[in-house]
């Protein structure tokens, strides 16, 4: 019998969370944008106000369905509800912010309990448009948390870049899993 698992992408505003499903979906993107009207407008014309979602069709029938919670913690209400029946946690980090930094350290505090039951992987983004900081830092600050999940650089534009964050988490979870 075919099973089918549920994946949660969330992260900061900008970070391509949309962008990462839409990119390894196997069906058109399921969008909850509106026009964004606060501080997000100077990144991005839209932004995700419930969630995105996808389904990633696996051999054997079984099938991956793909959350996009919004960055914005005005929303935080839909985390915990898109959480619910997950079993792990792609997060994606706009290395192009701020202080993205402190974005990593805010989303795994928001996402802790979460976590702290299932996995995460973490994709940083746009570090083409910013290099620094790099990843050794960002192992770095992990370490300082007292994590060590599977951390890499990704274009979420990039259906193998996803793949990868996708098959890192699966065998995190699935050991014996055959690729």
């Amino acid at each position: 019998m075919a099973t089918d698992h549920k994946i949660i992408f969330a992260g900061s505003v900008g970070a391509g969370k949309t962008t990462a499903i839409e990119a390894i979906s196997d069906i058109p993107l399921v969008r909850t944008e509106q026009r964004a009207t606060d501080e997000t407008a100077r990144r991005k014309s839209n932004t995700t106000v419930a969630m995105d979602y996808g389904v990633l069709n696996l051999d054997g029938g079984a099938k991956v369905h793909l959350y996009g919670s919004p960055g914005q913690d005005r929303f935080d209400f839909m985390w915990d509800i898109l959480t619910r029946g997950g079993i792990g946690l792609v997060m994606l980090i706009d290395n192009a912010r701020e202080d993205p930094l402190a974005d990593l350290e805010h989303y795994l505090t928001a996402f802790k309990d979460f976590i702290s039951e299932r996995e995460v992987v973490i994709g940083v983004t746009r570090m083409d448009v910013k290099p620094r900081p790099g990843l050794y830092t960002y192992h770095t600050k992990l370490a300082e948390l007292g994590m060590r999940p599977p951390l890499f650089e990704v274009d979420a534009r990039r259906r193998e870049d996803v793949k990868m964050l996708l098959l890192a988490l699966l065998t995190m979870l699935d050991p014996g899993l055959k690729r």
